[in-house]
């Protein structure tokens, strides 16, 4: 049977729900659902990057690049903090909320991201995410 652990650092966000950051199945890391909130902070509707809230909850200011660049630095520190790397990503999920209004600014800045690593992906537009984000990956990658 493959050695299986867990894996959770603080340099990533906080995970909403009883999860870890990701889980080692052999030679196989699995990284729960990533988000673009920035690490250390407690507060999920401030630590969303480009993200303004009025009193009531409602969208002021909105800003999906800030999000999709956020979301990857977090991947990458995920992958880093397991002993693997983004060059050993080989499968990206991503989850859209909307897939009109964000699609193409996601598609250009993953390819800054990805130009040397090309690993699977799948684009899913969703109804909503459990916080205010626009956008969240599920990924899986090797691991040594």
């Amino acid at each position: 049977m493959a050695e299986v652990s867990r894996i959770s650092t603080n340099k990533a966000p906080k995970p909403v729900g009883l999860y870890p950051h990701a889980r080692k199945v052999g030679n196989l890391l699995f990284l729960s659902g990533v988000g673009p909130r920035v690490a250390g902070s407690d507060d999920i509707d401030s630590a969303v990057p480009g993200l303004k809230l009025d009193k009531n909850g409602n969208f002021i200011e909105f800003d999906f690049e800030a999000q999709c660049r956020s979301v990857f630095d977090n991947v990458r520190i995920i992958l880093e903090e397991s002993g693997s790397s983004w060059d050993q990503l080989v499968d990206v999920t991503v989850f859209l909320v909307n897939m009109k209004r964000d699609f193409h600014v996601y598609n250009r800045i993953y390819a800054e991201y990805f130009k040397d690593n090309l690993p699977c992906r799948t684009t899913v537009e969703i109804n909503s995410l459990p916080t205010p984000i626009a956008i969240e990956l599920k990924c899986i990658a090797t691991i040594d």
